[in-house]
């Protein structure tokens, strides 16, 4: 790495994001847009230069909201996760709402601190070097909407629940946590939207907890991991296997996919003689390739077997909400 750009990026920040370690809040509560918070919070992308380096450098920067006017920010060089950032350092940092603007910490022994206003993250070095402006970028995933390929079952898209049991509408047309589908499968390809609830106070397990079973064994787990590391327990992840190889969760709202490709486990009788595998895409980024599946995962609700099992997305008790659901049953 070029030395000027590393000792940027020591400025700005040191050490990894520390908001899963936080006692999870008791009295958290599901709030949306119209936070304070909610319009700060989010992905900042652009290019830094100091006086020393002719071109400059790619960063980008995830801000994520803890409730009450705090912050954590997380900055990646190159780019953002899936998007350009090169993978082995990211650099947190803390902040907080002061009249309104969104004040960054330069961090533990750094000179370089952050002003967020307007849609724009500007990065100053000392009273007003300004190195530059990050942009404020909402991502989508290239496979939303997707519309379901000839021989598909459809199992959710937006007109009833009928599909699943017990399957429940929302007022505004999704379908809520807690479905389990009356039809089984074995190996399948499925797509799922979904959206994580705003929960800015809570924190572990308890921030927009869910997850997608497949088979009713094995679960992609959801949550709102927005600029954490990326754990098997995190959004991405397959719960109590693997973590994903990146982090590719949205902040929370923004609408999110999975593609997922599962080849079921081969049984001679009731023994089985070889593990399932899985493939992943987290918003359009394989986050698992091909992944064995030695075991069922915690807390699944169908034990292994040689049987078809449904598609069941957990209710955690945070309002994780759904819609175009689809699968595709593989010979």
């Amino acid at each position: 790495m070029h030395r000027a750009r590393y000792g940027l990026l020591a400025l700005i920040g040191c050490g990894l994001l520390g908001i899963a370690s936080v006692t999870r809040a008791a009295d958290a509560k599901v709030s949306g847009p119209d936070d304070p918070d909610f319009k700060y919070q989010g992905e900042y992308l652009g290019t830094l230069k100091t006086g020393d380096m002719d071109e400059g450098f790619k960063l980008g920067v995830q801000v994520i909201a803890l409730g009450g006017g705090k912050f954590r920010a997380v900055a990646y060089p190159g780019g953002l996760p899936g998007a350009g950032w090169e993978g082995n350092e990211s650099h947190a940092v803390d902040g907080a709402l002061k009249d309104g603007v969104l004040e960054i910490e330069p961090g533990e022994g750094g000179h370089a601190r952050g002003q967020v206003k307007n849609g724009v993250l500007t990065v100053i070095l000392g009273e007003d070097q300004v190195l530059g402006d990050l942009k404020k970028v909402e991502r989508k995933s290239p496979t939303l909407g997707a519309a379901p390929p000839a021989g598909a079952t459809v199992l959710f898209d937006g007109k009833n629940a009928d599909q699943f049991s017990p399957g429940k509408l929302t007022s505004d047309g999704l379908l809520a946590a807690g479905a389990t589908s009356k039809k089984k499968f074995q190996s399948c390809q499925l797509h799922v939207e979904f959206q994580l609830p705003f929960m800015p106070t809570a924190r572990e397990q308890g921030r927009g907890n869910s997850g997608c079973y497949l088979q009713g064994r094995y679960e992609v787990q959801m949550l709102d991991s927005f600029g954490l590391k990326g754990e098997n327990n995190e959004c991405g992840g397959i719960y109590s296997i693997k973590a994903p190889d990146v982090n590719m969760c949205l902040p929370p709202l923004a609408w999110q996919t999975y593609d997922i490709d599962f080849t079921a486990a081969t049984y001679d009788g009731d023994k089985k003689v070889k593990d399932g595998t899985m493939t992943v895409k987290h918003n359009g980024v394989v986050v698992h390739d091909k992944v064995p599946l030695p075991k069922s995962t915690t807390a699944a609700p169908v034990p292994e077997g040689p049987s078809p099992g449904p598609i069941y997305l957990q209710d955690h008790g945070n309002p994780v909400r759904y819609r175009n659901i689809w699968i595709v049953e593989k010979p």
